[in-house]
This record gives structure tokens, C-alpha cells and sequence, in this order.
């Protein structure tokens, strides 16, 4: 089975450089010119996304299996090879994180299968690791100036609160945590407080941050919070609805992509 690795070190702290990794355009443009395509599926990725992807005429589908703080993992499915993953880990060190990407795949077989690994495979592979190397590492630097909106996943009695939006008309109907921008003269959890007294009209207790920060445009973080009701009754003044959801019901709602990257995470802090 080939296998093929590269490390980076990016001078951004480890929760930038997940972010550029959540963001699913990056590697679209990254292997631009080189012979391959990737194309469809959501802005960020998470946990069951997918990417439809081709090398010349040969077509496939990635999906992704891993998209939190700890990296991004995808397989592909449907396409020519009996196997094919890649993994990026990201570690802490004192100089930055290290971004640590593998790509592992199982030829069709026989002595043109492994001809094709040795020719084409391995040095197309490690164009795209590289590439996407760069990549990431250009747009963490670009994230470090990035403004922040802040979401609360707020906890009570057992279950999470989430609201639907009314607008504009590609969200409309979808699922997200309460929440907003920061202002200048905030910090995070004044903006937690803020938003949600002013969209929901309830007191609130902000936390620990969880879930990694997610990109939603070149210049904008989403970060989630835990939250905690302290008073008030949810009441939305600039959404459709809310809805309280248990562990079960956590995935039956259409969720804004940007929320769905933090599901694995919310259903952790929920019985």
C-alpha cells in the first residue's frame, strides 16, 4: 500500500490552522493546474461532507470522516482505487503547529498498477500535499486578522437551544446557535451576553470555547461557545423560531453548515 508524507510548520496557533483546514474551497484552489479538480459540497467541511473530485477522466468522491481541532481526515468512495485516504494532524509545538498530512491508497493491482504508483501516483500525490501545504499555511496567516462572530451553545436542563433563520433566502429555514459579530470594543463573551439578550432576550453565562473556530468568508471566524441560561425565557425577535433540542433530536434539523461542523462536538455536551 503507498503511502506518501509531508510536514509543515505554520507560525499560527493550532485553532487558526484548523480553521484554514475547515475551509473546503482551499483545496479546490490549491491543486488548480495540476491535473486534478475538486468541486460541489458545502463551504466548510465536517463530518460527512463530500467532494467530488477528478484526475483527467477518472472520477470519485471524497468524504470526509474527521473535521475538528485535531485535523481533517477524508476516503475517497466510488472511484477506481480499492482504497484511498488522507489525513492531515495537526500538533502544538513551541515554534507554531505542525501540520502533518499522509495519503495512503491501495492500487488496482497487477504490474501496471504499481508502474502507474511509481510514475504517476506517488509524484502527483506529493504535488498535492504540497500545494495544499502551502495552501493552508497562507490562508492561517490570512485568519489571523479575520473578525470574529461569536455563537453560543447554550445548555439547559439537558437540552440545547438552537433558532431558525428567516432570511436571507439561502438560509432561510435552516437551523443555527444564537449568536453574532464581535464589536470592536468587545470581547467574546460580552458579545455572547449581548447577542443573546438582544435576539433572544435572555441572560446568559458564557464558557469554554468549543468546537474549532470556522471560517465563513476570507475575513470572518465563527467561534462557538458553552453557555449556560442564567434567566429569560427564549423569545426570537429576528428569527422564525426556537427549538430546544435533546441528544436525539440533535441531527433531525437542517443545520447551517457552519453549525454542522460543531455537532460532534455539541452532542459531548449534551446527556
Amino acid at each position: 500500500m503507498p503511502e506518501l508524507r509531508t510536514t509543515t510548520l505554520v507560525d499560527a496557533p493550532l485553532r487558526t490552522v484548523a480553521a484554514a483546514l475547515l475551509d473546503a474551497r482551499l483545496l479546490a484552489r490549491a491543486v488548480r493546474g495540476l491535473g486534478v479538480r475538486i468541486t460541489g459540497g458545502a463551504p466548510v467541511l465536517f463530518a460527512g461532507a463530500s467532494l467530488a473530485g477528478s484526475v483527467g477522466p477518472v472520477n470519485g468522491t471524497l468524504v470526509v470522516t474527521r473535521a475538528d481541532t485535531t485535523g481533517v481526515s477524508a476516503e475517497l468512495v466510488g472511484g477506481p482505487l480499492p482504497r484511498f485516504t488522507l489525513v492531515t494532524d495537526l500538533l502544538h509545538t513551541g515554534g507554531g503547529t505542525m501540520v502533518v498530512d499522509s495519503v495512503e491508497w491501495t492500487s488496482p493491482g497487477g504490474p501496471f498498477g504499481r508502474l502507474a504508483d511509481v510514475l504517476v501516483g506517488r509524484g502527483l500525490a506529493l504535488k498535492v500535499l504540497e500545494a495544499r501545504a502551502a495552501a493552508v499555511s497562507a490562508r492561517s496567516v490570512e485568519l489571523l486578522r479575520a473578525r470574529v462572530v461569536v455563537a453560543a451553545a447554550i445548555i439547559h436542563e439537558g437540552r440545547l437551544l438552537a433558532q431558525q433563520r428567516g432570511y436571507p433566502p439561502e438560509a432561510a429555514g435552516k437551523w443555527e446557535l444564537p449568536g453574532g459579530r464581535v464589536e470592536p470594543d468587545e470581547t467574546d463573551h460580552d458579545a455572547v451576553i449581548r447577542e443573546c439578550a438582544e435576539e433572544l432576550g435572555i441572560t446568559v453565562t458564557p464558557g469554554d470555547q468549543v468546537g474549532p473556530d470556522i471560517p465563513l468568508r476570507p475575513d470572518l471566524l465563527l467561534r462557538a461557545y458553552a453557555a449556560t441560561l442564567t434567566s429569560g425565557t427564549p423569545t426570537p425577535t429576528d428569527h422564525q423560531a426556537t427549538r430546544w433540542l435533546t441528544s436525539t433530536t440533535l441531527d433531525t434539523v437542517d443545520w447551517l453548515p457552519a453549525d454542522r461542523v460543531l455537532l460532534p462536538t455539541l452532542h459531548l455536551l449534551l446527556p
